[in-house]
């Protein structure tokens, strides 16, 4: 039987899970990091299309090496918010975004001020990554799903 705590993705989620104990700064992230990952996608998509989904991509190069799994899961994910951006007015993708960028940015700040810690990728910009699959990795025990 595989030591789950010895993969890197288990590593990564119990480090970044450090700064996110407070049972309201964890609600505060699942709130928010699902909507940066959003708002990002329509900065992106404001520029084209295409490049919103080559971002989506990427990010699966990222997570591929350390979860399937969590790639998959991401990457229905984000083929979902690429979806609802599709379907927006796209006049509106733009300014709707960096509103909701910066509010989703205030309410991470304020979840680490109740929390007592500062956010982990001001240690290490990985966490930037790390946060979209520490709030799925709630989903997946939710459903036991072994990522």
């Amino acid at each position: 039987m595989e030591d789950r705590t010895t993969r890197p993705i288990d590593q990564l989620i119990t480090t970044y899970g450090e700064s996110h104990q407070h049972p309201v700064n964890e609600i505060i992230h699942f709130i928010c990091v699902p909507t940066i990952v959003f708002t990002v996608l329509g900065l992106i998509w404001t520029l084209h299309p295409l490049g919103a989904l080559g971002m989506a991509l990427a990010s699966m190069l990222y997570y591929v090496p350390l979860s399937v799994p969590m790639a998959i899961g991401s990457a229905i994910m984000m083929a979902a918010m690429l979806l609802i951006l599709a379907l927006m007015p796209q006049q509106l993708i733009g300014q709707v975004s960096i509103l909701v960028f910066v509010l989703a940015w205030i309410g991470q700040f304020i979840g680490h001020k109740i929390e007592g810690k500062k956010p982990s990728f001001f240690d290490d910009l990985r966490f930037l990554m790390v946060g979209p699959v520490f709030v799925m990795s709630f989903l997946f025990r939710r459903f036991h799903i072994r990522y």
